[in-house]
């Protein structure tokens, strides 16, 4: 039986995690985590039963407390709850579905507590990568991809020597806007870059994904989860969102992943690895499919990804500017504050100011987070 920590247990990673919960034997549910959503999170106590609770918003802690009294529950608040639960040494797996950098200093103390880290929290590694991989390896520990395209690398290099890898190459569905102009997206709205064309994912990602912001993250995470260089990833737009990612090696050998566009695959890779457990409702059909297709991304339009190579070039603390600037604009942009290309105009402007910092620690970067807040409010607000 493995015992579960689920940081995000009320977001689209964190349900589905609980769905494959109820799907498989084997998984039991030690402790949940999540922000603000009191009431799914008063339902997912009670379904599964878990030791621990954390609430990081302070009211929904109080709520929650207040409505699950008659449990046994012990329900925890903010960053000390978050911790807490990452250290009990009775948890196994800590599932990091958080979104933003708050993620980082659970996913430090589980690392310390010799947890193995099925990891979807994108920030904790683009921003604090060098930081977080060598401490795995000091202490042993697994780090997981959970995401679909970091999985699919994963399980494309198993059983292959290292040494023998060429590049990589990360798929990307396009989006919602794939094909327009730099001049069409600019009046697109929040409903329009909410419609994913394939995948189901909460908004800040699904946003992502239309700006290739998604992809340019997932780029600095691949370079510390695989240890190569960003010169040894090549983004592909591939629109079917079937092949999930693939590997060249030196012989000119493509190795891919393939499957329907479903996280709750991954999901289960990463909590069962190196097991494959039975999975009846994600099958590809390719006679119906018909076809897979391949296009160069569009830098030009969809300046994400090309902030995010700088971001890496740069290195140090620029990661973190380019993150902490995408999230403000994200907010912003779901709020209707900010036009959908004005995004850019957030994370180009942010990295132009900001100095950088070499091998910036925890405190740095959160900071860091802090001030890239504060010159993009006193500017575009």
């Amino acid at each position: 039986m493995k015992n579960l920590v689920i940081l995000g247990s009320t977001g689209s990673i964190g349900t589905q995690t609980l769905e494959i919960v109820r799907a498989q034997e084997g998984l039991k549910v030690f402790a949940l985590a999540a922000s603000t959503n009191v009431t799914l999170m008063e339902a997912q106590i009670r379904e599964f039963k878990p030791k621990f609770a954390v609430m990081y918003d302070s009211k929904a802690y109080h709520d929650l407390k207040d409505r699950v009294k008659d449990t046994d529950v012990t329900v925890l608040e903010g960053m000390d709850g978050l911790l807490k639960i990452c250290s009990e040494p009775e948890g196994d797996i800590v599932v990091t579905a958080l979104v933003g950098m708050i993620g980082i200093q659970p996913t430090i103390a589980a690392i310390k507590a010799h947890k193995t880290i099925a990891l979807a929290n994108k920030e904790t590694l683009v921003t604090a990568g060098h930081i977080i991989m060598p401490l795995a390896a000091e202490n042993s520990v697994s780090i997981l991809p959970v995401d679909s395209e970091h999985s699919a690398i994963f399980q494309s290099l198993n059983g292959e020597d290292r040494k023998t890898l060429s590049k990589i190459l990360l798929t990307a569905s396009g989006g919602p806007f794939r094909g327009k102009t730099f001049d069409e997206i600019k009046n697109m709205t929040v409903e329009d870059a909410l419609k994913h064309p394939n995948w189901s994912m909460g908004k800040k990602v699904t946003i992502d994904s239309a700006t290739l912001v998604n992809k340019g993250l997932e780029v600095i995470e691949a370079k510390w989860l695989f240890d190569v260089s960003a010169s040894d990833i090549q983004v592909v737009i591939h629109p079917q969102s079937i092949v999930h990612s693939m590997v060249e090696y030196t012989d000119g050998a493509v190795i891919a992943q393939l499957g329907v566009p479903d996280m709750k695959l991954p999901i289960q890779y990463a909590l069962f690895y190196p097991h494959r457990k039975p999975m009846y409702d994600n099958r590809v059909d390719f006679f119906k499919l018909r076809e897979l297709t391949f296009f160069e991304p569009d830098t030009e339009t969809f300046k994400g990804l090309k902030f995010a190579y700088k971001a890496i070039g740069e290195g140090g603390i620029m990661p973190t500017v380019f993150n902490a600037a995408n999230e403000l604009a994200v907010k912003d942009f779901l709020s209707r504050k900010i036009g959908f290309t004005g995004i850019y105009d957030y994370i180009e402007a942010a990295m132009a100011e900001v100095k950088n910092i070499e091998n910036p620690t925890v405190e740095e970067i959160l900071n860091t987070e802090a001030q890239v807040y504060e010159i993009l409010k006193k500017r575009f607000n």
